[in-house]
């Protein structure tokens, strides 16, 4: 299995600090979780329904004809390499590595390219993925460019599969509303945004025909009832919504001034972190671990990615930057 952010109880291992004494910056996802109700009984106690009601609270707040619950976006980009012979796939480097792992273990030959700009390497895939904005360096691309590509694929019966984990504070940028046209696919989650990391809820956004695919695949009650329940509470609060996005991007600036003040300028970021390449990334992640922080390190790059610290995390924060 890959390595992920989150990992806490290797460093807590490792660094001899209990688990509960930890500062986890590592994953990007939103410290303030929306806000769960008591979930009622009949939750617990009956087989998860496709009628209640959680597909129409999904589309309507990602603004998409169609969309298929999934256990967290990874089981969606798990299957979608299954429903292509093996062929080219180019990927944004550096990327979330999952989606390389998924499609080479279904036979798929896989380029990478660096911007799009690389027209040797998007030229000869069959598909071509990438998340916007990016995880780890927060790229970010314009729906009308990322519309371009589609139907350049699409004229050759090619894919352009999309990962928009990160794009909820920023919904104008997103293309979700067009995935009603073959051969586009989106993939939304809500352990990011939402801090439901652990309800494992996403949803694929396609045309109905490979949708019905991939419920195949996927067969019967694919995310709990529990889950369920939460989720469409969440997706249906425009009210929370709102107000977290106005929060998280107050605090992604204020931690992305933080950074520059302690001459670690970001590169760039998103509502949910900051992504801050460096020489001494290993050094300083292992700084940080020494005081219970723990951040993403990306040791091939090098980089190193800050999430956002709850409310009484700045200080601790703070005072370990001070001392790098």
């Amino acid at each position: 299995m890959l390595e992920h952010g989150g990992n806490l109880n290797l460093a807590a291992a490792q660094y001899g600090i209990p688990l509960e004494d930890w500062l986890d910056l590592s994953t990007g996802i939103n410290p303030n979780n929306y806000p769960i109700a008591e979930i009622p009984a009949s939750a617990w106690q009956k087989l998860p329904s496709d009628h209640d009601g959680l597909v129409e609270a999904a589309c309507d707040y990602y603004g998409s004809p169609f969309a298929l619950p999934t256990a967290g976006s990874q089981a969606a980009l798990q299957i979608l390499p299954k429903l292509r012979q093996p062929g080219t796939v180019a990927m944004l480097d550096p990327m979330y590595k999952e989606h390389a792992h998924a499609w080479q273990r279904c036979g798929h030959q896989i380029s990478t390219f660096t911007s799009l700009e690389d027209e040797d390497v998007i030229n000869t895939a069959d598909v071509v993925l990438l998340c916007n904005p990016n995880n780890p360096t927060a790229t970010q691309f314009s729906p009308q460019v990322l519309l371009n590509l589609h139907a350049e694929l699409a004229s050759r019966g090619g894919w352009l599969v999309v990962d928009e984990a990160f794009m909820d504070a920023t919904p104008a940028h997103s293309i979700a509303q067009y995935t009603h046209l073959d051969g586009l696919f989106v993939l939304r989650s809500l352990g990011k945004f939402f801090g439901l990391a652990g309800a494992r809820v996403g949803f694929l956004l396609a045309a109905p025909t490979l949708l019905n695919q991939l419920q195949e695949e996927l067969g019967p009650w694919a995310v709990a009832g529990t889950s369920r329940f939460i989720a469409k509470q969440a997706l249906s609060d425009k009210t929370w919504q709102q107000s977290t996005r106005t929060e998280l991007m107050k605090n992604s600036r204020r931690l992305a001034t933080l950074l520059d003040r302690y001459s670690l300028p970001p590169q760039a970021g998103t509502a949910l972190f900051q992504y801050v390449p460096m020489q001494q990334a290993v050094v300083l992640q292992q700084h940080l671990a020494k005081q219970g922080i723990w951040v993403r390190l990306f040791a091939e790059t090098p980089a190193l990615r800050f999430g956002l610290p709850a409310e009484d995390g700045w200080e601790r924060l703070e005072n370990a930057l001070k001392t790098f």
